[in-house]
């Protein structure tokens, strides 16, 4: 592994420990890029990025480069949150000497990697302000170990190896606290320990969204190093590598980064891929930027798009799971998905650029689809080109362990991803 290989994927690691929560996320890609707030009254400018922030779990990047008019657009799409168990309003459940939180699971997390493990709290809480209509937003992560979802031992389920349901509303519930001997002030346990990390009194939180994350910070594995283990991989991997490239890219044109919300669950939502937030905020740059309606409606037609998320490596404990002829694996290199039902978006033309841009840098790709006999799943790519119609194709690392609470990726592929985003925004 060279210097330059090991250093991108530490700063991965670095920046999925800072990022418990898509507030998190969306606070450390601005302190990564340092923009200043887009529409400001003195216009845009060649040379600058600016941000317009989706509901505070989302955000928008723009980058203006030379010769706006005739050069082309590019984006680059991913979203910003993760399968998890977010709290729920008045969560403390006092039973059996124990106070426990209540929580609902949050995508298609796989359940039982949640098990055992200590499980710190992040994400938002909005406080009381002067006016009703102007709550006030601060970010918390408390940053140690707080909960544990404890599971039960073989001897009282002896089957526990033979595969066991895990029922959200029982069996998921964080242990936060001893119970007190009837101590009415344990009902606001949270709202203590918020108000105590927040500085505030407990009388000013109105409410909060928070999740519970693995109090576990990610690191290099095998004895080459050759893997990279880390809680939040999908999609904060393909999150960082936007970013980075966008950074890194100064050349013509427009280039937005956009990163969502809520693909875990269909983003079907404001801050989501699946609202029209994209369209309206990119004919506003068009016109700060003196284009007119026709100049953008023809500059989105023209336009390309990657949707950047994790994809399917091939288990090496579970090999038929993978398609009998595209069976990326980590450490092989950016994948490409496909899919005949569009789960994936994507077309021959799309492909055969990305595959193009590929070989002419000598980057490394390979090709995903779905076994015949599997549904597979879905992400922002098909979603985001129905509302903003321009070619678009899916890519991403290749992953083992997907939606699990810790995920395992090739500790080279972080570096030939950001590469490929590179060359994407540049060529």
């Amino acid at each position: 592994m060279t210097s330059e290989v090991q250093r991108c994927a530490e700063e991965l690691i670095d920046f999925i420990d800072a990022a418990g929560s898509p507030y998190h996320v969306v606070e450390k890609c601005n302190e990564l890029l340092g923009p200043v707030p887009l529409f400001e009254k003195k216009g845009m400018h060649e040379g600058q990025i600016y941000c317009f922030p989706l509901y505070h779990t989302g955000t928008v990047f723009v980058a203006i480069g030379k010769n706006v008019r005739k050069a082309p657009l590019r984006i680059a799409c991913a979203h910003t949150d993760f399968p998890c168990l977010r709290i729920k309003p008045n969560p403390i459940i006092r039973e059996h000497g124990y106070g426990k939180l209540n929580v609902e699971v949050y995508g298609g997390l796989i359940r039982n990697t949640w098990m055992d493990r200590p499980l710190s709290i992040a994400g938002a809480v909005a406080l009381r302000g002067k006016h009703p209509f102007t709550p006030k937003l601060q970010l918390v992560d408390v940053r140690r170990p707080l909960m544990i979802v404890p599971n039960l031992a073989i001897h009282m389920n002896r089957k526990v190896n033979e595969g066991v349901e895990l029922k959200p509303q029982k069996d998921l519930l964080p242990l936060f606290f001893q119970n007190g001997d009837g101590d009415e002030d344990d009902t606001k346990k949270l709202l203590v320990l918020l108000a105590e990390e927040l500085g505030v009194s407990t009388e000013d939180i109105l409410s909060y969204d928070l999740n519970a994350y693995p109090y576990e910070r990610g690191c290099l594995l095998g004895c080459d190093n050759a893997f990279l283990s880390a809680p939040r991989l999908d999609n904060l991997s393909s999150v960082k590598a936007c970013v980075d490239a966008l950074h890194a890219w100064n050349g013509e044109g427009i280039r937005i980064v956009a990163l969502f919300d809520n693909e875990e669950v269909g983003s079907r939502t404001k801050q989501g891929a699946g609202s029209t937030a994209l369209a309206i905020l990119l004919e506003r740059v068009c016109w700060k930027m003196g284009l007119d309606r026709e100049e953008y409606l023809k500059k989105v037609m023209e336009g390309f798009c990657l949707s950047v998320d994790v994809a399917h490596a091939l288990h090496p404990n579970a090999p038929e799971k993978a398609d009998p002829t595209n069976q990326p694996v980590l450490g092989g290199g950016t994948v490409l998905k496909v899919a005949a039902n569009q789960s994936y978006a994507g077309d021959p033309e799309a492909f055969a650029v990305i595959a193009g841009l590929c070989e002419r840098e000598g980057i490394p790709y390979q090709v995903f689809t779905n076994h015949s006999d599997a549904a597979g799943g879905a992400t922002l790519g098909s979603i985001l080109s129905a509302q903003l119609p321009m070619r678009t194709m899916d890519i991403g690392v290749p992953i083992l362990g997907m939606h699990s609470a810790r995920e395992t990726m090739g500790a080279c592929d972080q570096f030939i991803l950001t590469r490929l985003l590179t060359s994407f925004f540049s060529a």
